[in-house]
């Protein structure tokens, strides 16, 4: 059957339970993938914040100066998702699998850290050679508790949702990103079965090397052609517009309508949020 790969970015995924009717169950919920990113502001606590550069919990443990502070800062992040999961959840159950999913993720992480610094203490360990590992190893974290969140919201209204994990959490395997596709969806049948599928995917060729926090469109990208999706689609805050409306306003930018990949390749290099430039 043909399909669809639809992106969708934070900003929604962090109102998931209207998403129910206006997106998920508007129509027949198979023959669809669903890439996600993290809950809006989530990676800016796990990392920093995209826009002020305020530290998260990356940033603050690469400086050297702040010991304490990451952990703390870790803990306030592990809070937030459980909030937000009493926020999303209304079944008992279902938030309690969602709290335990962030606490083993959460101290998974902190053990990881502190087992790196403890590494690092030794002068034949500089912690600037595993930085990147580390980034990587958080950036996961987001995307893989609002996927996570999402097929537990869903499999209770009825969906066969499948939470498709790609970020490599406990695998010591290092496949490429084809690979790492294949084998998230293997066994999957888009007729009967709607993935939810993490934005960040761990694989050799090290996503964050290269594209920073742009990882999410790239992974929507190379699963759309990949799988050889029929459309791909990204579902954003606001529709594609001549400016950013967080910045010059709701009432001075123009709704651009029906486009071309071209033209959104052409938009990505200006600078728009919509799409990564190398997804594009």
């Amino acid at each position: 059957m043909t399909h669809t790969v639809e992106k969708i970015g934070g900003t929604c995924m962090s109102r998931a339970p209207e998403l129910l009717d206006s997106l998920w169950l508007r129509d027949d919920p198979y023959g669809r993938i669903f890439v996600v990113s993290a809950f809006g502001g989530i990676t800016n606590r796990l990392l920093e914040h995209k826009k002020s550069g305020q530290s998260g919990v990356y940033a603050l443990f690469a400086d050297a100066d702040n010991d304490e502070g990451w952990s703390e800062a870790l803990t306030a992040t592990g809070a937030e998702m459980i909030r937000l999961n009493s926020e999303i959840l209304s079944d008992v159950g279902d938030r309690q699998r969602a709290d335990a999913f962030v606490r083993d993720r959460i101290e998974g992480a902190r053990a990881c850290m502190i087992d790196l610094q403890r590494l690092c203490s030794y002068g034949h360990f500089r912690i600037e050679a595993h930085l990147m590992t580390l980034r990587e190893l958080l950036s996961g974290l987001g995307e893989a508790h609002s996927a996570f969140v999402s097929t537990l919201l869903l499999n209770r209204n009825g969906v066969n949702a499948r939470f498709v994990d790609l970020t490599g959490w406990r695998d010591d395997a290092q496949p490429d990103l084809e690979t790492r596709i294949s084998q998230g969806l293997e066994g999957l049948d888009l007729s009967s079965d709607l993935p939810i599928v993490t934005g960040y995917a761990q694989c050799s060729e090290g996503l964050m090397r290269e594209y920073d926090r742009g990882y999410t469109e790239v992974v929507f990208a190379h699963m759309a052609a990949q799988t050889h999706a029929a459309e791909a689609i990204i579902h954003k805050e606001f529709h594609l517009s001549s400016a950013d409306p967080k910045l010059v306003g709701l009432d001075n930018v123009r709704k651009i309508g029906r486009t071309s990949y071209d033209v959104a390749d052409q938009l990505s290099n200006l600078g728009m949020e919509a799409i990564h430039p190398n997804a594009a």
